[in-house]
């Protein structure tokens, strides 16, 4: 499944300083040890795609909810109201293109690869204007590849209203603007409920996965999307 292509030791923040580095939770395990772990995909009633695995000690435990957090911006000095969530592996793609039904008929799309990337580097390719019911039917072919490439996310905006929302490469959501009261709503209906304690595998240790048949897949998709050259170079 092409694990251990990208190992994360995301620290998580402590009064706005980083965390002194750990010792990672692989790093003394036997081959057995490793496979064993990753080959768990459950942890109670929440399923994970092939996309990440948490660390070995389980930092953070994957379940299923959502929480209520706020993005600053230091340069423009706002903040904007955020929802992050995530869900089980079988309603995970369903919720995501639910949730892109407040945005509007004509969106604007970002996919985001750190394929053949740095640790920690990423590309973004854009495409404006485009009718949502054609996206959606585009990102249907390519479910398997947005649900289980761990270098692979993508983003769906309006910058009008503005509102976006992220599938990102770990397979949360997050949603972005106000209002989100529509987004909590639909979250609910799915079955994600609040949970103010909840911690997301991105807050610890974790391990993504990828191949080179996914790359490839990718690589067709901003093809059909019109993205044929990447746009800029990022880190995350």
């Amino acid at each position: 499944m092409g694990f251990l292509q990208r190992l994360f030791g995301n620290a998580p923040q402590e009064g706005g300083q980083p965390v002194p580095a750990r010792t990672s939770s692989f790093e003394h395990l036997s081959e057995a040890e490793l496979e064993t772990h990753l080959a768990i995909d459950r942890y109670g009633a929440f399923e994970l795609t092939e996309a990440i695995r948490p660390s070995y000690d389980l930092q953070v435990v994957p379940r299923q909810g959502f929480r209520t957090d706020v993005y600053r911006d230091d340069e423009a000095g706002t903040e904007i109201p955020v929802l992050m969530a995530t869900a089980t592996r079988h309603i995970l793609f369903d919720l995501f293109l639910e949730l892109l039904d407040p945005l509007g008929n004509v969106v604007d799309v970002v996919l985001e690869t750190s394929h053949h990337h740095q640790q920690g580097d990423h590309a973004d390719l854009y495409r404006e204007h485009i009718d949502l019911p054609v996206l959606k039917s585009i990102l249907w072919e390519y479910e398997d590849l947005l649900l289980n490439d761990g270098c692979a996310g993508i983003a769906v905006l309006n910058p009008s209203i503005p509102q976006e929302i992220q599938f990102d490469e770990h397979k949360m959501l997050i949603m972005y603007g106000e209002p989100l009261d529509e987004f909590r709503r639909i979250l609910i209906a799915r079955d994600v409920y609040p949970d103010d304690d909840l911690r997301f595998i991105t807050e610890a240790e974790h391990v993504h996965s990828s191949s080179e048949q996914y790359y490839q897949r990718f690589e067709e998709l901003t093809m059909r999307l019109g993205m044929e050259h990447h746009c800029h170079a990022d880190h995350a």
